[in-house]
């Protein structure tokens, strides 16, 4: 499941920092606007102890963790949806992505120039969800005059439905408000999706501190930022970009650990910032286990059975006969495969039974 974050911001907030050791990419951070040009996309590897601990009980050829995608998309200006620092382009390099990770800058350096003259990082907010709630609306009152036309006489369900929700989403963000502020119903889901909104997806704020603020006292800017997402029922996160580029550059974990815990922490800004994403995405993961391969899986929360196996390959999904499956706490407690069976707690799935995160899976089918 190819899910991927775009990393969002004004210019010179620390994106491409934060996106190099984020990924080990070369993005370049430079300090002027608009040094990316091109969305630079890196795959990172989601962190998962519980993956370590049952490959230690299962002992594979290989282990394989599950993977998100985080898209480093170039510095927005105000003016950005009518094509300010060829603000089109990178909008609709947003619109691929499954959630929005808006760096914020929450730090003070006279050596970096902020666009606007000075730091302000609730204003700085405003200015990019505007232009994201512009580019929506622009598109949506297209879309509005196109489906009108076609609405008109006509007893087609679906192109009376879309009609509806247009109107609704219209008045929505006209009045100021997100996409996702708009309670969609399951007729209305389909459409709704495939509208691409900008303003429709889930926004974890990223407030980028110096290396002083991240390990002691919290700053009144990050204060500011976390009000505001609280309020918009949004999630908020502090990250040093800086100390996490650092990080980056060390060889092995055990310098990695070591230079964490001489700070004062136990894993990295970065660690959190990818259980966040992935939080924020609603995800889980499950896990099939054996002695070719450990590998983890991504997969939505509430995800039944058949679709799960569908993640591995169609023909699991489509000839599903049963899931074998125990909670990978089991092993941990039991020590083996066997005792988890012993101990009744291996168990047999049909087609309605929704996947856990944690669980080992064995799927059975025929086609």
């Amino acid at each position: 499941m190819a899910l991927q974050c775009g990393i969002v911001g004004l210019p010179n907030v620390g994106k491409s920092t934060l996106f190099n050791a984020l990924t080990a990419a070369k993005a370049e951070a430079a300090n002027y606007p608009f040094c990316t040009i091109d969305p630079n996309v890196g795959v990172v590897t989601v962190p998962d102890e519980r993956q370590k601990k049952i490959s230690e009980f299962v002992k594979p050829q290989n282990v394989v963790p599950t993977t998100m995608e985080f898209v480093d998309i170039a510095g927005l200006v105000a003016g950005a949806s009518k094509g300010e620092g060829l603000g089109n382009q990178f909008l609709a390099n947003i619109r691929e992505t499954d959630a929005i990770i808006h760096v914020v800058r929450c730090f003070e350096d006279e050596n970096v120039i902020h666009v606007d003259g000075n730091i302000d990082p609730i204003r700085d907010i405003e200015t990019i969800n505007t232009e994201l709630l512009l580019s929506d609306l622009e598109s949506l009152e297209k879309r509005l005059t196109k489906v009108s036309k076609s609405a008109k006489g006509s007893k087609d369900v679906s192109v009376l439905a879309e009609l509806s929700l247009t109107q609704k989403l219209v008045a929505t963000l006209g009045d100021g408000k997100p996409a996702r502020s708009v309670e969609i119903d399951e007729n209305e889901a389909p459409i709704y999706k495939q509208m691409h909104l900008l303003t429709s997806k889930p926004v974890l704020y990223l407030c980028n501190v110096s290396e002083s603020e991240f390990t002691g006292e919290k700053s009144e800017y990050v204060k500011k930022v976390e009000k505001l997402a609280e309020s918009e029922n949004n999630q908020c996160l502090s990250i040093c970009s800086a100390l996490e580029a650092e990080i980056a550059l060390l060889d092995s974990i055990e310098e990695k650990i070591e230079f964490l815990e001489s700070m004062g922490l136990s894993e990295s800004g970065l660690t959190r910032l990818i259980h966040k994403s992935y939080s924020l995405l609603g995800l889980i993961t499950y896990f099939t286990a054996g002695e070719k391969e450990v590998r983890a899986w991504t997969i939505r929360k509430g995800t039944k059975a058949p679709q799960a196996a569908g993640v591995i390959h169609s023909d699991f999904e489509r000839g599903f006969i049963r899931a074998e499956t125990y909670h990978c706490e089991d092993l941990f407690n039991l020590k083996s495969e066997s005792a988890v069976k012993e101990a009744g707690k291996y168990r047999s799935e049909g087609k309605e039974y929704v996947v856990k995160d944690g669980d080992v899976m064995l799927f059975r089918f025929n086609v």
